[in-house]
């Protein structure tokens, strides 16, 4: 089932995640609809709080950016990134690894806006599936910049948060208008506002 987007504005996107002490059938139903819901909007990444649950759960795929690669490692092991996606990942917790990279980010929670936002190139996330087994996943390129920042949101820091200063002050009428709307108790709806969003969306 598709949902609808949580935009900028609501105070769920500042609510921490609770953690996830049983995956059951809620959490498994929740996943499959996230990932159908990111698929939808041409994103390449949800987090929970972006469809109005605070949990430590988010959903990701990189499969179909091919100008942007990836590299990925699942407990050690080279793995090729579009195999393995989507990822389903619970509880996680990362490290950074390396030096930081500048790259465009947007989000689905902020319809038509973008910019450059610094990165740690690499990342290694720590997390479990729907299976609850434990994985180790070892992410570069764009695979680790899309799970820094779905880690961010299961935090409530969202990437407006580590944009230049000079840049969000330009931005500031058109998050005023978003926060404006998320009062009025408007959300992204994926399947009529496609145009909205692009590959670099998360």
């Amino acid at each position: 089932m598709i949902l609808s987007i949580v935009q900028y504005g609501d105070p769920i996107l500042r609510t921490k995640g609770k953690r996830i002490e049983k995956i059951d059938g809620h959490i498994r139903e929740l996943a499959a609809n996230m990932i159908e819901t990111m698929h939808a909007a041409h994103g390449v990444g949800l987090a929970a709080q972006q469809i109005g649950e605070a949990l430590q759960l988010t959903v990701i795929d990189v499969s179909q950016v091919e100008d942007r690669p990836s590299t990925m490692k699942l407990n050690a092991k080279d793995v090729d990134p579009a195999i393995a996606m989507p990822l389903v990942l619970i509880n996680p917790e990362i490290e950074l690894r390396g030096r930081t990279e500048m790259g465009v980010e947007g989000c689905l929670s902020f319809p038509e806006i973008s910019a450059d936002i610094a990165r740690s190139k690499s990342a290694i996330a720590h997390a479990q599936t729907l299976q609850g087994d434990n994985v180790e996943i070892e992410a570069g390129g764009l695979l680790s910049r899309v799970i820094q920042h779905e880690f961010d949101h299961l935090h409530g820091i969202l990437f407006i948060d580590r944009m230049n200063s000079a840049v969000k002050a330009a931005l500031s009428s058109r998050l005023k208008r978003l926060q404006n709307e998320s009062r009025r108790g408007k959300r992204i709806r994926p399947e009529e506002e496609q145009s909205l969003v692009t590959e670099t969306t998360l």
